[in-house]
């Protein structure tokens, strides 16, 4: 599953990276993106792009190539 196949107020928490440049999954580290993170889908743009995430109590936005990079799963 991807980030973009959330709506707006679902839960996820990230499994693993997915095929992606490096450049991206440092990024995403950076901002603690880290398998078993839990986040929180705050808006989307019209298009989907770019998605804001409520994550460890900040929210962040990503672009959509950049959320896609996660492997996630939804929790209920």
């Amino acid at each position: 599953m991807q980030v973009s196949d959330l709506k707006i107020g679902q839960t996820a928490r990230i499994l693993s990276f997915g095929a992606g440049e490096k450049v991206y999954r440092k990024h995403l580290i950076a901002m603690g993106l880290i398998p078993g993170t839990e986040f929180t889908v705050l808006r989307m743009a019209p298009l989907g792009d770019p998605i804001q995430i409520l994550v460890r109590g900040f929210a962040l936005s990503l672009r959509k190539t950049e959320a896609n990079v996660l492997q996630i799963e939804e929790v209920q």
